[in-house]
C-alpha cells in the first residue's frame, strides 16, 4: 500500500468532480427497482405498517415511528399501490448510491473514484432485497452513512459545528432503527482511538448530542410510558431462540455473500485503506468503526443484514484505494484498467440479482434457486423449509388468505358476523387482513402479536372467533367449546407458518376482555 501517497486536501472544495455518475447509476437501480414493483406482492411487514398508519403515535413496540409516518404521508398523498409504496425505498436506495459517491468525493476522489464508488454501492444483493421492500431498513444507509459524512467534513475542514448536523443525523436515524446507536457509538470509539480525538473535547459534541436527544425525546418518552416494550420483545427473541445464531465463520462468509463476493475485494480494500495509507491518515477513524461495527454484530449474534449500512464507507474508501493504485500507470493503460475493473464490477452485479430483485417469474425463479451451488442464507429457524427466501416468500399469500377467511366470515348469519373477531396470531396475517379484508367485507382483525396487542380486543368477547395462523389446532380445544378447520391454505411459495388451516371457533371460556393481557405476544 506504499504506492497510496497521495495526500488528501484538507477542506480544499475546488475542482471537485462531479456527482454525474453517481446520479446515472442511482437513476439505473431506481428504474430497476420501480420496473420490479408489483412483482411479486406486498411485503409482510408493509402490510403492518399500513396498519400502524391508522393508530399514529411516537412509538411502536418493534420501531420507532418515522417509516409508519412515512407511511400514513403515502396513504395521503400517492396511495397504497405496491408503485407508490416502492418509491419510497427505491428513492433511499439511489440516495445511497448518490451518498457514497458524494463520500468517495469527499476523500479526495476523482472523476473514476467517486464514479466507481457509485457501483459498488449498487452491487450488493442484499440491497436490492432491502429497497424492494417498504420498511425501514431501506433507510438505515442514509443516516450511518450521513453520520460517517458528517466526521469526513469535520475533519477536512477542521470545523467542530458538524457535531449539529452529526446529532440531527443520527436523532432522526433513533426515530427510524434504533441500530443506528451502534454505529454512531462506533464513529465516536473511532475518533478516540485517533489523532482526530481532539474533536471529542469540544462543546459542540455535546450541543450535538443535545440535537440528537431532542429529535429522539419523544419516542424515548413513548418507551418509558410504556415500560420499554422493545427491550422487552428483544429479550422474547433472545429466549426464545427464534434467529439462527451465527459461528465467528458463518457470519464472515454470509457477510461476503450478502454484500456480493464479486465486491468483497474492494470493501475489505477500503478497510485496509483506512487504516494502512498514508493517503488516508486522517481518517482512520473510518477503519475503526468499520470493525467495531462488524465485531458488535459478530458477538451479538445480529442477523447477517444488520451490518450491511456500514459498507458504503467501506465501498468509498476501497474507490478510492484502487483509483490511487491506477494512478500511477501511463495515461493509455490507466483508462484500459479503469474500464475493465469497472466493468468487472457491473458484471458482478448481474449473477445474483435474481436472487434479490423479482426479475422472473416465480417457478423460472425456483428452476435458476436449484442451480446455485450454495444455499440462500436463512435468518430465522421458521424459515427453514419454505421454497423461497424469506425476502420474496413474505410477498406470497396474503390475499389468498384475506378470501379464504372471507368465505369463512360470510359463511356465518349476519347476526353472527357482528360478533365475530378475527383473530392472528402474528402482525402480518393482521396486517393482511386490515388492509385487504375492506375489498371483502371483513371488519379489523385483533392480535396480541407487536403493536396489535396495545389496540387491544375492542369489543369482542370472544363467543365466536375465526383464528389464522394457530400453530396447534388441537391446543385451541382447551380455550373453546368448539373449534373446527374452516379452511384450507395452499400456497406453495408463502412461509410454512402462513400455510396453517383458518379454525372457526365457539365458545371462548373466559371473556375476551379479561383473556387480553394473557395473549401478548411479543417476539
Amino acid at each position: 500500500m506504499t504506492s497510496e501517497t497521495e495526500t488528501l486536501s484538507q477542506g480544499d472544495d475546488s475542482g471537485r468532480p462531479s456527482l454525474l455518475i453517481p446520479a446515472i447509476v442511482a437513476g439505473i437501480y431506481f428504474s430497476a427497482l420501480m420496473l420490479t414493483s408489483t412483482q411479486y406482492g406486498y411485503f409482510r411487514d408493509a402490510l403492518y405498517y399500513l396498519a400502524c398508519s391508522e393508530h399514529l403515535a411516537w412509538g411502536y413496540v418493534d420501531q420507532p415511528p418515522l417509516i409508519v409516518f412515512i407511511c400514513w404521508i403515502a396513504r395521503h398523498t400517492l396511495g397504497t399501490s405496491l408503485p407508490t409504496l416502492m418509491l419510497w425505498p427505491a428513492l433511499a436506495g439511489a440516495g445511497r448510491i448518490v451518498l457514497t459517491g458524494a463520500f468517495a468525493r469527499e476523500l479526495g476522489a476523482r472523476e473514476f473514484g467517486v464514479g466507481f464508488a457509485a457501483v459498488l454501492a449498487a452491487m450488493p444483493g442484499v440491497w436490492y432485497a432491502i429497497d424492494h421492500q417498504f420498511a425501514m431498513n431501506a433507510l438505515e444507509p442514509l443516516f450511518w452513512t450521513g453520520c460517517a459524512f458528517a466526521i469526513l467534513r469535520m475533519i477536512r475542514t477542521d470545523n467542530p459545528k458538524w457535531w449539529l448536523a452529526f446529532g440531527a443525523i443520527s436523532g432522526l436515524g433513533l426515530e427510524n432503527k434504533y441500530s443506528v446507536a451502534v454505529f454512531a457509538f462506533a464513529l465516536l470509539l473511532g475518533l478516540l482511538l485517533t489523532p482526530q480525538r481532539k474533536f471529542l473535547f469540544t462543546p459542540w459534541l455535546f450541543a450535538g448530542g443535545g440535537v440528537a436527544l431532542l429529535i429522539f425525546l419523544p419516542n424515548l418518552i413513548w418507551n418509558i410510558q410504556h415500560h420499554w416494550p422493545f427491550l422487552e420483545l428483544m429479550r422474547n427473541i433472545r429466549a426464545s431462540g427464534r434467529d439462527v445464531v451465527l459461528s465467528p465463520g458463518q457470519f464472515v462468509w454470509q457477510q461476503i455473500l450478502l454484500m456480493n463476493p464479486a465486491s468483497a475485494a474492494f470493501w475489505i480494500r477500503g478497510v485496509l485503506f483506512y487504516f494502512f495509507a498514508r493517503a488516508a491518515r486522517a481518517y482512520r477513524v473510518f477503519g475503526w468503526a468499520f470493525v467495531i461495527t462488524f465485531a458488535f454484530f459478530l458477538l451479538a449474534h445480529g442477523k447477517n443484514y444488520y451490518s450491511a449500512p456500514m459498507y458504503t464507507v467501506a465501498f468509498a474508501g476501497g474507490a478510492l484505494a484502487v483509483e490511487n493504485f491506477l494512478s500511477n500507470a501511463r495515461a493509455a493503460l490507466r483508462t484500459a484498467l479503469q474500464t475493465a475493473v469497472m466493468a468487472v464490477a457491473i458484471l458482478g452485479i448481474f449473477p445474483m440479482l435474481p436472487l434479490v430483485l423479482p426479475i422472473l417469474p416465480i417457478n423460472t425463479y425456483l428452476q435458476y434457486q436449484e442451480l446455485l451451488p450454495i444455499a440462500v442464507p436463512r435468518s430465522e429457524h421458521g424459515h427453514m423449509g419454505a421454497a423461497l427466501p424469506q425476502h420474496y416468500a413474505d410477498e406470497f399469500g396474503w390475499e389468498e388468505m384475506v378470501a379464504a377467511t372471507a368465505q369463512v366470515y360470510h359463511g356465518l348469519s349476519p347476526q353472527e358476523q357482528t360478533k365475530t373477531a378475527i383473530f392472528a396470531n402474528n402482525y402480518g396475517e393482521a396486517g393482511a387482513i386490515d388492509f385487504f379484508g375492506p375489498n371483502y367485507g371483513l371488519p379489523k382483525a385483533i392480535s396480541g402479536h407487536q403493536n396489535y396487542f396495545l389496540w387491544g380486543p375492542r369489543n369482542y368477547t370472544g363467543e365466536i372467533v375465526i383464528v389464522l395462523g394457530s400453530a396447534n389446532p388441537d391446543n385451541d380445544q382447551q380455550f373453546f367449546d368448539s373449534v373446527q378447520v374452516a379452511a384450507e391454505l395452499h400456497n406453495a411459495y408463502s412461509l410454512p407458518s402462513e400455510q396453517r388451516p383458518i379454525l372457526l371457533c365457539r365458545g371462548l371460556k373466559q371473556n375476551l376482555q379479561t383473556l387480553w393481557p394473557n395473549l401478548k405476544h411479543w417476539d
